[in-house]
């Protein structure tokens, strides 16, 4: 059974990513600032302002959570904190910048190192993925599922195609349906909505790319990791992962006996 103070948490991330979106689409198609953080790495007025306001919403209503934010200066205050925010305002910024509806607003509520709730919120398709721990995982209200596909041949996998056309594989890799999405935490989400079998990265991503949607994929019946079989831990000292691999069960172990050889730098 959820705990009530998930619940309650969820209840709260899910009106506030909301409100978000708001902000995301009065921004959209639009003429704003938008600037580099470093080489490919934009953030845009959109970005801070939704920042802004989740910030206020949400700390106002926890006051002893921490915050994680990728546009928020890092306070190491989160680290000694029980339950703590996990945000990234606009995951998908680059797509944000070209007009693109792949981009959504990421919440997540961490606790122990794990994620116990969180809501992925496209605003412009109207999609908002969520959950809570023992809950299960939903889409618009509706209960959604991971697929049961097992077999890497033939699925449909959200990843960069370069990546997997890459003449250093020992092993070409066999025949999939490839696209991709600008936010990750978008891409997660699909998978646990079993629009598409699996999805992977194998470079490094932040918490806040990625605790929103590990708990929805979770309890959607799916599995996370890093591409070794690590599970992901979050709000660490350093909030960065390797890799991310997520899939139903069956085909999520196919797809570590390909990738877990790999030795990868964390940043």
């Amino acid at each position: 059974m959820p705990v009530r103070e998930d619940t309650a948490d969820l209840a709260l991330v899910s009106a506030a990513a909301k409100e978000a979106g708001d902000i995301a689409k009065s921004f959209f198609g639009g003429h704003y600032k938008s600037w580099d953080k470093s080489k490919g790495n934009p953030v845009t007025e959109a970005d801070i302002a939704i920042d802004r306001r989740l910030h206020q919403i949400l700390t106002a209503a926890r006051p002893d959570y921490g915050w994680l934010s990728e546009e928020t200066e890092d306070d190491p205050a989160r680290l000694a904190a029980r339950r703590v925010f996990v945000v990234d305002p606009i995951d998908g910024t680059i797509g944000f910048l070209k007009g693109k509806a792949q981009f959504a607003t990421a919440v997540a509520v961490v606790a122990d190192g794990r994620s116990v709730v969180g809501v992925v919120y496209n605003p412009m398709t109207e999609e908002i993925f969520s959950a809570a721990a023992g809950s299960g995982a939903h889409l618009n209200g509706e209960a959604i599922r991971v697929s049961e596909r097992q077999d890497i041949a033939g699925c449909h996998m959200l990843g960069p195609r370069d990546m997997f056309v890459h003449p250093a594989w020992d092993e070409p890799w066999p025949e999939m349906t490839i696209e991709t999405r600008s936010s990750i935490a978008y891409r997660m989400a699909l998978v646990a909505a079993g629009r598409f079998d699996a999805m992977m990265a194998l470079s490094p991503k932040n918490d806040w790319d990625v605790a929103a949607a590990d708990i929805i994929v979770r309890e959607a019946g799916g599995r996370v990791s890093a591409h070794d079989g690590a599970e992901l831990h979050y709000n660490g000292r350093d909030p960065v992962h390797p890799s991310v691999v997520c899939a139903g069960p069956a085909l999520h172990a196919r797809l570590l006996d390909r990738v877990r050889h790999l030795k990868l730098k964390r940043n």
